[in-house]
């Protein structure tokens, strides 16, 4: 498969080398050996050996033949998604509350099946959302974009927000960050636990609205994303997410009150930012 991609060096940057160019837009080591050897990024409609300069207002025109990809394929479920933002390389949905993001086995009621049904073959996962958790949920529709989107994750690029409504929110500051190691809890494999020998988690908060019975609006943001993340970590301030089964001790039956509210990004092979929010209307605190 040949992934060709069309974009203009932004007109309020200074001019760069083809070669810093590249490594600026996230693509992988490995392609832009291949983009060099090929002869395959074109400037204004010619090549140009990779320490030579792209300027402001350039048209560079890039073409990957190298991508592999060990992909997963995903049944149609016949269910379409509730699609929020779409272009040629991305999909972000808002997944149900009660839905997997991807299955197992022969599963076939997952997000990504319903994606597949929408899009007529197979995505590509770029990050998770627990089950119980709704809101927005990002999907790569071909595989030249999904290294560059786990780099936006790992160099922090990519922000993910969330919205929480949580019990006892008068034990909350109106902002902090809450730096603790998470792991499995040894005596229950659903659950994660506060423990000193786990792997880094930090998430931000901001109280947003505080309630006459207590409970709070909460909005966090993720550094890290570890399984359980938000829920743990709100849960070791004493102030667990409302309707949370494994972590808030009050729990009635109610749904967890935990919304993926906000995504925002660098659009693969772009300079182009996005940012997409979860429409009020479908916020479910």
């Amino acid at each position: 498969m040949v992934y060709h991609f069309t974009l203009f060096y932004p007109k309020n940057l200074a001019a760069m080398s083809v070669n810093d160019v590249l490594r600026k837009l996230l693509i992988p080591r490995k392609w832009r050996h291949y983009l060099r050897i090929e002869q395959n990024v074109k400037i204004n409609g010619e090549y140009r050996y990779f320490n030579e300069e792209i300027f402001p207002g350039d048209q560079i025109d890039i073409v990957l033949d190298q991508v592999e990809s060990a992909q997963q394929k995903y049944p149609a479920s016949g269910k379409l998604p509730d699609v929020i933002y779409e272009d040629k390389n991305l999909l972000i949905i808002n997944k149900k509350k009660g839905q997997k993001t991807h299955p197992n086995l022969d599963e076939t009621t997952t997000a990504l099946n319903d994606c597949a049904t929408y899009l007529g073959y197979s995505p590509y996962i770029v990050h998770r959302l627990d089950m119980l958790t709704s809101g927005l949920l990002l999907i790569a529709k071909n595989p030249a974009v999904v290294p560059i989107l786990n780099r936006e994750l790992t160099n922090k690029t990519f922000h993910r927000d969330y919205l929480a409504k949580v019990d006892h929110a008068d034990k909350l500051e109106n902002q902090g960050t809450i730096d603790q190691l998470i792991g499995h809890d040894p005596d229950d494999q659903r659950k994660r636990m506060i423990t000193p020998d786990g792997l880094h988690a930090v998430t931000h908060y901001q109280v947003l609205k505080r309630n006459y019975d207590g409970s709070a609006i909460v909005r966090l943001t993720l550094e890290t994303g570890r399984t359980h993340q938000i829920r743990v970590h709100l849960a070791s301030l004493g102030t667990p997410i409302i309707g949370d089964p494994l972590y808030n001790p009050n729990f009635a039956g109610e749904e967890l009150a935990l919304d993926a509210y906000e995504i925002s990004l660098i659009k693969p092979f772009s300079f182009e930012k996005l940012d997409a929010k979860l429409p009020e209307e479908k916020i479910q605190l």
